[in-house]
Formats: C-alpha cells, structure tokens, sequence
C-alpha cells in the first residue's frame, strides 16, 4: 500500500482497441503470449481479483498457481480451496500486504480495476488489435501522471492465434495513498 510503503499495487489486464476487456464473464479472443506475460509477471506474487473473476478462471487453474490468491465478494460466508477472502478491495489490499510480497496485482474485473486504480503505480496492459463487441471494459488511465511504455517499442507482434497485440508497461510516481483502515 502506498502509504506504508510496504507494497505497490499494480494491475495487469488486456484489451481490445475499443477498450473492451471482457464478455459474458470470459475473455473475448485467445492470444497465448499474454497469458504467458501475465503468468511471467504476475508469478510469486499476491493476485487481487473479485470473484466473478475468480469463477471465470477455468477450474484447474484455481487459484492460480504460484501465486496468493486474494478475492474480493461481497457474499458473506463464500469460500474457495486455495483463496484467501475479502469483503472489500481496501481490505484485500491490506491482506495482500501480509503475503510477503513486494507487488499485488490486481487481475479483474472491471470494478475492482475502477476502485485499485487511483492506488496504483504500475500498470501493466496487452493491446489487443481487436475492435470487438464486449460488456466489460477497462477503465481509462487519462492524463493522470502516467507515462506509457509499448514493448517492443516498433508496433505490434502476432500471435500463433493470428492476433496482433502489443505489450504496453504505464508507470505512475503519484498515486493516492490508501485509505486509513
């Protein structure tokens, strides 16, 4: 948490052109070069995500492995083998900071991007070259102090799947401090 120093939150997502990063609970194209960024990036850390997220992971891969996984419900009395619960983000981002681990990486979904956004330093996006129809978007990073990085930094990659994307690493000095407990 930024007030304390003692961890950065970040989120990773990807996105299709128009912002869309989700349909009816599922990524909408399959690029598996991002899912190997994010399992790179994301590896021996803590993941915050809520729990339609959570649900929308295919079984074998709950929770994630090699990673402390913290999600967020407002369902009292939900649990999940291997998930550490939550009833808000500000107290999943507090239990996140007991894992040991210097960076939380928020996954999703769309609201849990919203309300982690003002608190990150680092954000993490695969730019899908994608116009596509969707009901879950990202949210926007505007003009807020963030300076944006593309990997490689020439254009675009194609994916096996056939899908151009690119790498894009957004790094903010300001982010807000969490709020008190």
């Amino acid at each position: 948490m930024s007030d304390s120093g003692s961890i950065a939150v970040a989120l990773i997502w990807a996105e299709a052109r128009n912002g869309v990063i989700g349909h009816d609970g599922s990524i909408p194209w399959h690029v598996p070069e991002d899912l190997a960024h994010f399992r790179a990036v994301t590896d021996g850390s803590t993941v915050v995500m809520g729990r339609r997220t959570w649900d929308s992971l295919p079984p074998r891969f709950r929770p994630l492995p090699g990673r402390r996984n913290v999600v967020v419900t407002r369902q009292t009395g939900w649990h999940a083998e291997g998930a550490v619960v939550a009833h808000s983000l500000e107290e999943a981002l507090r239990e996140a900071g007991t894992g040991g681990h210097s960076t939380t990486w928020v996954m999703g979904g769309g609201e849990i991007y919203r309300q982690a956004l003002p608190f990150a330093t680092r954000v993490e996006i695969t730019e899908v070259d994608l116009t596509i129809e969707g009901d879950t978007r990202a949210p926007g990073l505007g003009a807020d102090g963030w300076h944006r990085t593309p990997t490689p930094p020439a254009g675009w990659l194609e994916s096996r799947s056939g899908i151009r994307y690119r790498f894009i690493s957004c790094i903010r000095t300001t982010p807000e401090l969490m709020p008190p407990a």
